[in-house]
């Protein structure tokens, strides 16, 4: 979640923030382990999560092995530029009456036993790994040590695990390993490509290579450290997890429920089927195009389309196309959805209590970013609500 639909004004300068990072300490279930080695030997090599076994090589001239199911997801400045508006502490704000938030708590469902297991989605978790442990832990999914204790339930994350909070990366890890473990139980853990994936895969990638915003200069690299890109995370980016956020799906549909991160209709410039957009978005990835990957980048920073007049007919033309009942997305912190406070951040105060998701269109759009940033709740759902 970076930006709204609004544009900046004349003549505003863009204003940095830095994010303040909290003591953290690493807990032992998001550490790698390095087995132990005999006196006077070489050291070990670092040991990435899911990297390929060192002792696998390829003969020169044999067919490249296909590619296994990614972890993520089994089934495989000086102006700002055009359409892209940082978090600003003089946003208008717009708190309409026509929106409803719901508390609510799902009716118990079994976790163990045959055939596909309930149904979980993740808010934005934006580097706070202690939270999301938490979260994760009170809806039984995982257990004390970490681990996942779901047997085949299926949890959804909807994407930006880093910038602004403390441990981006360790959260990148956390998924990773549960998505294998899910596996093994008969369940899954699953993730979306987030705008701050974009963000992140861009400032490795690309730097300070200046893109063409359509408005001036910009860089990658200027966007993610205004956006609460964290030094920490860039220095522990492994080519393991560029890879797993490269291939990460957009769009998917699950149960009646149309899963994205952002709640912007820009997903219907990519393709008119989930395959198509979720195979466009990869390719413009795998192309490593600056200027194009910066335009998607762009795009899916859109937010609010949902939210006041016009909002319930945006949802029908996105479930029109892409099938399904309601809309699950993150992005947009429900507090500033609301018009509540004027910036993600929180930093006009301490924000309001976010008890749950928030309702809204006409009942079709459910917003699941509570607002970790700005003090609030990570949210850790089971679909369907029920009303």
């Amino acid at each position: 979640m970076v930006e709204g639909s609004m544009t900046q004004g004349a003549g505003q300068e863009p204003v940095v923030r830095t994010a303040t990072l909290r003591d953290f300490r690493v807990p032992p279930y998001a550490q790698t382990p390095v087995p132990p080695q005999a006196p006077g030997a070489a050291p070990h090599p670092p040991v990435l999560p899911h990297a390929p076994a060192p002792h696998a090589s390829v003969p020169p001239h044999a067919p490249a092995p296909p590619h296994p199911p990614h972890p993520g997801n089994a089934n495989v400045g000086d102006e700002p530029p055009e359409g892209y508006t940082p978090t600003e502490r003089d946003l208008p704000v717009i708190n309409r009456g026509d929106t409803v938030k719901m508390d609510t708590v799902p009716e118990p469902r079994p976790v163990n036993g045959e055939g596909r297991g309930p149904l979980f989605v993740v808010g934005d978790v934006h580097g706070y790994l202690d939270e999301l442990v938490a979260a994760l832990a009170a809806q039984g999914l995982i257990d004390a040590d970490g681990n996942w204790a779901a047997g085949n339930a299926r949890l959804w994350f909807l994407g930006d695990f880093t910038d602004r909070g403390p441990d981006g990366i360790g959260v990148i890890d956390l998924v990773m390993r549960l998505s294998a473990e899910a596996a093994a139980a008969g369940g899954y853990c699953k993730a979306l490509m987030g705008n701050h994936e974009l963000l992140l895969i861009g400032a490795k990638r690309f730097s300070d290579t200046p893109v063409n915003s359509g408005a001036g200069t910009a860089t990658f690299q200027a966007a993610w450290l205004l956006n609460g890109g964290q030094k920490s995370d860039m220095d522990r980016l492994q080519d393991v997890h560029l890879q797993w956020m490269s291939r990460l799906d957009a769009v998917v549909e699950e149960d009646g429920h149309l899963l994205m991160h952002s709640d912007t209709t820009a997903y219907l410039d990519y393709g008119s089927t989930i395959e198509d957009v979720n195979d466009t978005i990869t390719a413009i990835l795998t192309r490593n195009d600056a200027d194009e990957c910066w335009d998607l980048f762009r795009k899916l920073t859109k937010r609010f389309a949902f939210r006041d007049e016009g909002g319930a007919e945006a949802v029908r033309e996105l479930l029109t196309t892409y099938g399904g009942q309601r809309v699950v997305h993150g992005h947009s912190p429900i507090p500033y959805l609301l018009g509540e406070v004027g910036t993600e951040d929180g930093e006009d105060g301490s924000g309001p209590v976010v008890n749950g998701p928030h309702v809204y269109a006409e009942g079709l759009a459910i917003a699941m970013d509570g607002g970790v940033t700005m003090a609030g709740k990570l949210l850790v759902v089971q679909l369907p609500l029920h009303d």
